[in-house]
This record gives C-alpha cells, sequence and structure tokens, in this order.
C-alpha cells in the first residue's frame, strides 16, 4: 500500500484522475472511509481520468444506489451506505457491470466478501479538515501515472 496526503477536494479529484488512467475493464474497486473523507470527491477525478463528460456532474448515489457515467470505458458508481442486507447487495448484480466498464463501490466494506474476487480496496482517513490520508494497493498503482 502507499499512502498520499491530499489538502484539498482537488488535490483527492486529480489523484483520482490519475489513478484511471491505468483502470481497465473488469475492475473492481472498493472505497473505504468515513463520512467526508474525499470518497466521492475521488471518484469524481476517477471520472474525468476517464473521459466522463464534464457537463455529468459525479455525485454519490446514497439514494439511487447506483450511477452510470459513459466515458473512455463506462463507469459504475456504487454505494452501499443505506445497504443493509447481503441479499439486497446481490440483487445489485456488480458483476454484471464488470464486463465493459469499472466499477468503483463506497462503504464496499459493508459486504467485502461479496465482492468479486480481484477487487481492490482503497482506504480513505480524515486527518484534519482539509486533509485526507488514502491508500492505495500497489497493484494499482503499478497500472497507472501516480
Amino acid at each position: 500500500m502507499s499512502c498520499y496526503l491530499t489538502h484539498s477536494t482537488e488535490e483527492t479529484e486529480a489523484l483520482g484522475a490519475r489513478l484511471a488512467q491505468g483502470l481497465r475493464a473488469r475492475m473492481v474497486i472498493g472505497l473505504v472511509g468515513e463520512l467526508g473523507a474525499g470518497k466521492t470527491s475521488f471518484v469524481r477525478g476517477i471520472a474525468k481520468g476517464l473521459g466522463v463528460a464534464e457537463d455529468m456532474y459525479v455525485s454519490s448515489p446514497t439514494f439511487v444506489i447506483t450511477k452510470v457515467y459513459p466515458g473512455a470505458l463506462t463507469l459504475y458508481h456504487v454505494d452501499l451506505y443505506r445497504i443493509n442486507s447481503p441479499e439486497d447487495v446481490e440483487y445489485l448484480a456488480v458483476s454484471d457491470y464488470v464486463d465493459d466498464g469499472v466499477v468503483v463501490i463506497e462503504w464496499a466494506d459493508k459486504f467485502q466478501e461479496l465482492l468479486p474476487s480481484g477487487a481492490e480496496m482503497i482506504y480513505f482517513r480524515v486527518v484534519s479538515e482539509d486533509v485526507r490520508e488514502i491508500e492505495i494497493p500497489d497493484t494499482l498503482l503499478r497500472r497507472g501515472s501516480i
């Protein structure tokens, strides 16, 4: 794992955009961290890095559970915050998305055992009001341009 500190939402987004350069179809990435830790900002950066149109504002899919953003690769943005049972996760059929895009799952630790094998986990921690610590697996870093 490699650790990065970001000092603003813009830096968190930029880190996500750089990571996106190495993403490939069929990848599943879980994001773990408390509320306000920067998970959605990071996904917004991934979207930019994947070429999602600027007019498609990336926001947390907390109430709709899944949002789809077409780009060079389709980005499937899933949020498990409001999901309370393994059956509901299975109903989402995350593995069905994998063939043509990248799946990024916020609150993935709630049901980590249900994620597809090979899913990578990124950890977020609030250090202070503006500073976030983001731990990214080295296997993801080798693919990208961070």
